[in-house]
């Protein structure tokens, strides 16, 4: 039996622990004023502001003869309901909302999502545009307005609660009580339509349109920035905070998400394209900024590097980026051949025949031999209005 009423106490409240996890009433921006009524007359009356991350709203309003009062505040019966859906879904948390002492006077009574209709309701009695109407007078009620309902769909900051008295001899005493359900997931403030906004300033970056799975990227760049900044705290900062902002969190997404290397693919690709069409400097600058700089750099980037500044006859960066690539990669034939060349019209001749005589036999990964690429580039090289004057010493050792 013991065991019995154990579990059922871990049951109870892991499911309370469970709702609560999902969200929670504030008690702190909740609405509780008393009016008094005169009669025959209407009055309105706004909530406080409610909380970002409002998905629902409980209000209970009652009616109380003199030296009345409410017997169990609207916020102290919620923390027995804690989930909304115990309220909309059946009548038990409906009736426990309105156990409270109420008197006999009645009252008609509306909500306005602005102050505009509810100031209008105050002049002339206009209820057009109440996203809610107790039509019938009553002396007590409580109601779960959820996101479906007009009165939240628009999202707003606070709603206006408007009486009109059914009493037209005595003034009413009347008690409104109002308090916001916050969803957890939303209290940041990222509503669908804000994630969208955000989703709409990166979607032509420049890493929004190299990577390949881009559907990953993008959810990884929303995991990440969301939990970083709230809605409001993004909304604060200065145009280039936001820049770096989206930035920072861009290239975090990278590495998170999986899509490094298909990035940095898609810039070695463009780099080359740019070289392609005689646009060096801007190839360099591609892979100096965006891969050297940030430190992602392999043997391959170096070399790329390498072969940039040695077409544009930059020997010296040329020579640098070769020995990074080296130094990466010592059995790569292919960027030993290049630092050979390099070293060739930088006037050290030692240095060039020192790396032909120690790789002559062999063959480069794309099955040439090391002679023949040699001779290749030497042709090249010729083409492009290269010193040659070297070659022949090079060429004679390897014959």
């Amino acid at each position: 039996m013991k065991f019995s009423i154990t579990a059922l106490c871990l049951f109870v409240l892991n499911v309370l622990f469970a709702q609560n996890n999902e969200g929670y009433w504030d008690n702190v921006r909740t609405t509780n004023e008393t009016i008094l009524l005169e009669a025959g007359k209407r009055k309105a009356i706004q909530s406080v502001d409610f909380p970002v991350g409002t998905t629902e709203v409980v209000f209970r309003i009652s009616l109380l003869d003199d030296n009345q009062k409410i017997s169990s505040s609207l916020v102290s019966l919620l923390k027995a309901i804690p989930d909304p859906s115990g309220i909309s879904q059946g009548t038990a948390g409906a009736v426990f909302l309105l156990s409270t002492i109420t008197g006999e006077d009645k009252c008609k009574f509306y909500v306005f999502t602005n102050e505009t209709d509810a100031l209008q309701f105050e002049k002339s009695g206009t209820t057009k545009n109440a996203c809610f109407a107790q039509e019938t007078s009553v002396n007590k009620a409580a109601k779960l307005l959820s996101e479906a309902s007009k009165c939240l769909t628009a999202n707003p900051k606070k709603l206006w609660f408007a009486f009109e008295s059914d009493n037209w001899v005595m003034k009413q005493k009347i008690v409104l009580e109002v308090v916001p359900w916050v969803d957890n997931t939303l209290k940041s403030g990222w509503s669908s339509q804000a994630k969208k906004e955000l989703l709409k300033t990166i979607q032509q970056s420049d890493i929004a349109l190299k990577v390949a799975n881009k559907d990953l990227w993008f959810g990884t760049f929303l995991e990440l920035f969301t939990k970083k900044y709230t809605y409001a705290e993004y909304q604060k900062l200065l145009a280039v905070e936001k820049v770096q902002a989206l930035e920072t969190i861009s290239e975090e997404s990278l590495v998170k998400s999986g899509q490094l290397n298909s990035y940095l693919e898609s810039l070695r690709k463009e780099a080359q394209q740019l070289r392609f069409s005689n646009k060096t400097p801007e190839a360099i600058l591609t892979i100096q900024k965006e891969i050297i700089e940030k430190k992602r750099a392999a043997a391959a980037d170096y070399a790329l590097l390498g072969s940039l500044y040695l077409s544009s006859k930059q020997f010296v960066k040329a020579e640098e980026a070769y020995l990074k690539a080296v130094g990466l990669d010592k059995t790569a034939l292919h960027y030993q051949l290049q630092l050979a060349h390099v070293y060739l019209f930088t006037n050290q001749l030692s240095k060039a025949k020192d790396l032909h005589k120690k790789y002559q036999s062999n063959n480069l990964s794309d099955g040439k031999s090391w002679a023949e690429q040699t001779k290749s580039d030497f042709q090249q090289f010729e083409k492009n209005g290269f010193d040659t004057s070297d070659f022949k010493k090079i060429l004679r050792l390897l014959d």
